[in-house]
């Protein structure tokens, strides 16, 4: 009675699990009580007090007993044959009851696992002397008149009550020459954050890519007079133990032609925003190579697996092959020395970078290699014809065994190369390609492989998974396929990246991905474009509410944008949301921001940037912003038949509204039969912004930081300028007034050229960086003829085109740069107004597919092309802005 009081009182609650020695007790009980006539035989039978001496045992051996009456002793053997099956099926449902909630993923407490990964993380780590080494060179590049002015030690978690912290102290040394300042942290990374806290806000300095205007240290104290915090100093927690850092493509989009020294500053502007999980996908080629070369695929056979240098994450995913390609052993073996160099200088400052995995992704050629495999082909991704030189991959069942064989070797390969350097994977399974079947057992299965060659590879293997393709697919990824995938790997074993959490987070519509680990990511940027545009409140209070919402599975925040070095406020932003834990007032905030970005307070920048949050950086209509402005993404239609259709990626992906056909450009229409790009402010506004922009440059010569955002403020006004422009054009030529045609259309050509002169005025806006970079990795001219044509392309064409088809990822990477203006898009739009014109003055229809023949053929022999581009800016700045505000706005 007892034992069945205390199961059925225990399955009662069914979703509390037994523990170990609850279950263990239980188990001893029922045994007991099943065997117990065994040591019954060995001592003398007592007979129950029933008044008839002996008893007689039960014939079921249990140990039990009914009286000696025939007819009772009957009834009495039965009832309890029929209790003890009862108890027996009691235990089952109890075991199996315990076993399938050990399964779930809601059976281990996510901060107990979590932590156990991360306390077997921190003993992978460098020693405290090897990082407090790496922390005082990154404060030496940066600053390396104060180097004496700072002691930094590498102190235990403890000190922060288990979580990774850095404190700010004062130094008292009688020095004067000494350090003033302590810096203490639990890695090189709390170290170099912590520096980065107090520079910015004891003594005002701002630290950004070079790109986006580089450091403004000029704020900075000379040695031994830089500011003493308050009291006893301060301490500052992670509130999540995570700080992830890049996308999947970004390493085509933006680190493709870099060198060391370039990926040195990069490393040490992760230290200094505290980022902890960076992805490292830098020279997995080479890896590749050497593994596909134990399974009898050759070097040759891999020149159709690899994509260009420029295309290689979409080759890596599986999206497509050959494309761009072959890569030369020059590239690979380059590649991997710097993936060397790059893991071991995020080692020594404490890092844990995320290697990549096997997804399934194989060359052509192992269906000759094995021909019993089960080697399927994807579909079709955003070819023109599915051309099958470049289209459409071959995938490994998951099902098949070479598919661990694969994932294993590739895993111990890089901890061959590498060391073991980390336990966490990355793997993207189906990125924008949809998987064969949307059975849950076979998702299942494809989990549970791909996480099988994982672990066989290193048993504490963790996947970190880009959640993409459940907002991207999200017809196919319904609950079951999604609980399927996310329910196929151990708990803890599986961390999911909500990769646009800033816009679409989904975490609010899953369940906290249904129990799974998850880290909020801002996506924000795509295809590397150059236009200003954010969600403040979103990045300042998203982090915090997921944090703390009721079954938070939140473990990190993330900044996962397709390209960088653009709007440095919102990354700034999104870097401290990995330190704080309640929400930011953003006005406040912006007011210092502003402060340390220019080095003084100037009251017009101020109030500009109270605008520009209110208006450019408060993107609310939940559209994923994609430039689309129709200087670097022509309209490639025909306005004569009235309807506006646009096949490309872009337009499939991303939901956009329309600007007003008005004269005045401050509105939007919504009409489906014009071309469409993305407004979400008032221009006027942002025109107000401009002038406080420009009113404030006589105190701000020599402002690198200034200087590039009055330059990307000033193009972002002319540009949205330029789509009014374009559509009264289009107007004009459908009501057909030749006069107004020939006026819209010319000066949307003249503000392209004037945008022209306006980029070539700062070095960070200039396509001559980007070609040279590419140039300066070659060895001889078969190279450089190659890496310059993946350069082009990518930011042009992308993708394969027949004589009268665009690509139809055509402008996705496009860019504001001079150089581009001129040579590209304004060729671009001259010879499709001439079409339009003579269209017009014959009273003929618009030849469009005479225009798209000449376009794309212009285009192909620019990509192909070796003309050299400045790399030096020219002209000032702020003379050329003001000049073209009075021009278009006075």
């Amino acid at each position: 009675m007892c034992l069945t009081t205390l199961l059925t009182l225990k399955l009662r609650k069914p979703a509390k699990l037994l523990s170990l020695p609850e279950l263990q007790w239980v188990v001893i009980a029922l045994l007991l009580a099943t065997h117990q006539g065994e040591d019954q035989e060995k001592a003398p039978k007592k007979g129950r007090r029933s008044g008839t001496g002996k008893g007689k045992e039960a014939g079921d051996g249990s140990g039990l007993f009914c009286p000696d009456n025939a007819s009772l002793a009957s009834l009495c053997s039965s009832f309890l044959n029929q209790a003890m099956s009862t108890l027996a099926s009691i235990f089952f449902i109890l075991i199996l009851t315990q076993s399938l909630l050990l399964l779930s993923p809601l059976a281990s407490s996510s901060p107990e696992t979590i932590k156990g990964l991360l306390t077997r993380l921190d003993s992978q780590k460098s020693s405290a002397s090897v990082q407090e080494s790496a922390a005082r060179g990154v404060l030496k590049r940066l600053l390396p008149t104060h180097l004496n002015s700072f002691e930094i030690n590498i102190v235990s978690k403890d000190v922060c009550g288990g979580h990774s912290c850095f404190l700010i102290e004062n130094y008292h040394s009688s020095s004067q020459s000494g350090p003033q300042i302590m810096i203490k942290g639990t890695t090189a990374v709390e170290i170099a954050s912590g520096l980065h806290w107090y520079l910015k806000y004891w003594c005002g300095a701002h630290v950004s890519w070079d790109k986006t205007g580089g450091a403004q240290i000029d704020s900075v104290p000379k040695p031994g007079s830089i500011p003493f915090v308050k009291d006893e100093g301060f301490i500052i927690q992670r509130p999540v133990p995570w700080n992830y850092y890049q996308n999947v493509v970004t390493s085509s989009y933006s680190y493709v032609w870099w060198d060391w020294q370039r990926w040195e500053k990069e490393i040490d502007w992760m230290a200094l925003q505290g980022i902890n999980l960076p992805l490292a996908f830098t020279g997995q080629e080479a890896i590749w190579q050497k593994v596909f070369k134990g399974f009898n695929i050759s070097k040759e056979d891999l020149h159709d697996f690899f994509g260009g240098p420029a295309f290689l994450a979409w080759a890596r995913m599986g999206n497509l092959h050959r494309w761009g390609g072959p890569l030369s052993q020059n590239w690979l073996d380059q590649q991997l020395l710097l993936q060397k160099k790059i893991l071991s200088r995020m080692l020594e400052l404490g890092m844990t970078p995320v290697l990549p995995s096997f997804s399934g992704n194989v060359p052509a050629a192992l269906r000759n290699t094995f021909p019993s495999a089960k080697i399927t082909r994807l579909g079709e991704w955003n070819t023109v014809d599915g051309d099958p030189r470049w289209c459409c991959t071959y995938l490994l069942d998951p099902s098949d065994p070479l598919f661990v064989e694969i994932g294993e070797a590739f895993i111990r390969q890089q901890i061959e190369e590498y060391g073991d350097v980390t336990d966490i994977y990355n793997c993207d399974t189906f990125n924008e390609n949809k998987p064969p079947t949307n059975d849950p057992a076979y998702i299942s299965s494809l989990g549970a492989a791909v996480y099988k060659a994982m672990s066989k590879g290193d048993k504490d293997a963790v996947w970190l998974m880009q959640g993409w393709l459940f907002y991207s697919d999200s017809e196919f990824w319904k609950p079951s396929q999604m609980k399927a995938l996310l329910h196929s790997v151990p708990y803890g074993k599986l961390v999911v990246l909500d990769l646009f959490a800033d816009v679409k987070p989904l975490w609010k519509i899953s369940s906290q991905f249904y129990g799974t680990p998850y880290i909020w990511c801002l996506l924000h940027n795509f295809g590397g474009n150059i236009e200003m545009y954010g969600l403040l409140d979103s990045v300042s209070s998203g982090p915090v509410d997921s944090r703390i919402s009721k079954n938070s599975t939140m473990v990190g925040v993330g900044m996962c944008m397709e390209g960088i070095e653009q709007n440095p406020v919102v990354y700034e932003l999104m870097s401290e949301m990995a330190f704080r834990s309640e929400q930011v007032q953003v006005v406040e905030w912006l007011k210092a921001y502003a402060q340390r970005r220019y080095g003084k307070a100037v009251d017009q920048l101020q109030a500009a940037w109270e605008v520009l949050y209110h208006t450019v950086y408060n993107c609310t209509d939940g559209i994923a912003d994609h430039n689309k402005d129709f200087i670097v993404q022509f309209p490639d239609w025909d306005p004569s038949l009235g309807s506006w259709s646009d096949n490309s990626k872009q337009s499939q992906m991303h939901k956009l509204p329309t600007l007003s056909g008005t004269r005045r450009f401050m509105f939007q229409q919504t009409d489906p039969n014009l071309p469409q790009a993305h407004l979400w402010y008032s221009t006027e506004k942002v025109i107000k912004a401009l002038k406080l922009f420009l009113d404030a440059g006589n105190d701000l010569a020599g402002s690198l930081t200034y200087r590039y955002d009055l330059v990307d403020l000033t193009r972002q006004v002319l540009s949205k300028l330029s789509n009014q422009v374009y559509m009264d054009a289009v107007t004009a030529f459908r009501m057909k007034h030749v006069k107004a045609f020939n006026l819209h259309s010319q000066k949307f050509l003249q503000l392209i050229k004037d945008i022209e002169v306006l980029l070539a005025s700062d070095d960070n806006f200039l396509l001559g960086t980007w070609l040279e970079s590419a140039k300066k990795l070659t060895v001889n001219s078969w190279e450089r003829k190659q890496y310059e044509w993946n350069a082009r392309t990518q930011l042009t064409m992308w993708f394969d085109n027949t004589k009268t088809n665009q690509s139809r990822l055509h402008d996705y990477a496009n860019k504001f740069w001079s150089g581009l203006l001129e040579d590209y898009y304004l060729p671009r739009a001259s010879t499709y107004f001439t079409y339009l014109s003579e269209s017009l003055t014959k009273n003929e229809s618009f030849k469009l597919e005479e225009w798209r023949r000449e376009w794309i053929s212009f285009s192909n022999k620019w990509q192909a092309g070796n003309k050299l581009y400045p790399v030096k800016a020219k002209g000032d700045a702020l003379v050329i802005s003001r000049a073209l505000y009075k021009k278009y706005f006075d």
